[in-house]
């Protein structure tokens, strides 16, 4: 560890942070590797809390030295509804350093003006010491002119292959970890245009599966993983238990102190009696066999550090048992939260099921009350008519009752010379 420099001193900012301004650029190029989506909690306790203050994101980049294209990215990954991916320059961008840029991959299809503010880091990872490990932390307003943020001289090259002096090239494996803090909710103005056919399409749960899906393969290589030490405890308990006790009568008494400690695994209140019978059996002059003496002499001779070997195991032994526990605590509770997760899931498909089931009843309400808005102006305008038509006609039974009233005044007139004609001649 001397020739390593000093860790403190690699956690500065060499370099401003900037966007990626190459400007002739050959086809980026994916680059598949393994990787992990996981949330972090303050003070690193992912158990118990509930809302992250930050996810983590790794990138394990194999056979590093042998890359040839100029700029590679990672996997699409979702935090927050946003999609983000890691950009990496191998050879540096222009300069002779390591180039590593944070970048929002669905900028071509948000809207014009569309923005995400954050605050993220880029750790290249010390895989021998991860405190030694190179970290820059910026803050960026994401835009569809400034769509990728982040260092073209995060470290020199020199630096990433001289493995003496640092672990970040192991096995020719490079480790990047993008982490942005307290996520943002999803850009303003961000309903997406159709995609292209390389940009993976996002669904509400993505971070959740992505997550889990982790979480998974941890508790299946947990339970695939078997328990160790439990069996070395066992056979040095029956070890200790079927050794065999002196059985003479000259020496009965040191025999059955000496039986009854070697009944069980060795305890701080049998020391005494333990060292009791050993200083009888050591001076017994008969009834022990030269392979007993020869036994008990080794074993008094060393009497304290044997005893000693005793206590450790006792003390090593309760404390493995204790992790054990909690390790099957932790693991316990991440198939409960996994169980969880996956019935969250089928509920969230019931969820949708009922939701477009709502939105075709939605849909049939809106067609029946936009038809019944029809019909009703329509109605309007056939009221309105009638209306019209009704004042029209009030005008002509007016004029038409003036000379219905003149016509009868005239007929009666008439009626009334006619009837005296008719008297007059008949």
């Amino acid at each position: 560890m001397s020739a390593r420099r000093g860790c403190f001193s690699r956690w500065g900012f060499s370099s401003r942070p900037h966007r990626n301004t190459t400007q002739v650029q050959p086809a980026v190029v994916p680059l598949s590797s393994e990787s992990e989506l996981v949330p972090c909690f303050a003070g690193e306790l992912a158990m118990g809390e509930q809302n992250p203050t930050s996810w983590k994101y790794t990138w394990k980049i194999t056979n590093f030295s042998s890359l040839t294209q100029k700029k590679y990215y990672c996997e699409v990954f979702m935090i927050g509804g946003n999609a983000w991916r890691i950009l990496i320059f191998p050879k540096g961008n222009e300069v002779e350093c390591l180039s590593i840029y944070l970048d929002a991959p669905d900028s071509t299809r948000l809207p014009a003006g569309w923005s995400r503010s954050t605050r993220f880091r880029l750790i290249l990872v010390d895989q021998d010491d991860y405190g030694c490990s190179k970290i820059k932390e910026t803050e960026h307003n994401f835009s569809a002119g400034d769509s990728d943020w982040g260092f073209a001289s995060f470290i020199s090259l020199s630096e990433v292959y001289d493995g003496f002096r640092n672990g970040y090239l192991v096995n020719n494996t490079l480790t990047v970890v993008a982490e942005i803090l307290a996520p943002q909710p999803p850009a303003e103005n961000t309903r997406l245009a159709e995609p292209p056919a390389n940009v993976p399409q996002a669904t509400p749960t993505d971070t959740f599966d992505i997550y889990f899906t982790n979480l998974e393969k941890i508790i299946n290589t947990a339970q695939s993983s078997p328990a160790r030490g439990g069996s070395n405890a066992h056979d040095q308990k029956s070890a200790l238990s079927t050794s065999e006790a002196p059985t003479l009568e000259e020496v009965e008494k040191a025999k059955q102190s000496l039986k009854e400690c070697l009944s069980d695994i060795f305890k701080l209140n049998i020391k005494d009696r333990l060292a009791e019978a050993m200083s009888a059996l050591s001076t017994a002059k008969s009834g022990l066999s030269l392979d007993q003496q020869k036994s008990v002499e080794a074993f008094w001779a060393n009497f304290d550090e044997f005893t000693s070997d005793f206590l450790i195991f006792e003390l090593d032994n309760a404390k493995f048992e204790l992790e054990k526990f909690l390790k099957d605590q932790t693991l316990a509770t991440m198939k409960k939260n996994h169980e969880t997760h996956v019935s969250n899931k089928q509920l969230l498909g019931h969820l949708i099921q009922e939701q477009e089931e709502l939105n075709k009843k939605l849909e049939d309400v809106k067609s029946r009350r936009e038809k019944l808005m029809s019909d009703w102006e329509i109605l309007m305008v056939e009221s309105e008519e009638a209306k019209s038509g009704h004042k029209d006609l009030e005008k002509k039974v007016a004029e038409a009752e003036e000379k219905k009233r003149i016509a009868e005044e005239r007929m009666s007139r008439s009626t009334t010379a006619w009837s005296n004609l008719k008297t007059q001649f008949c």
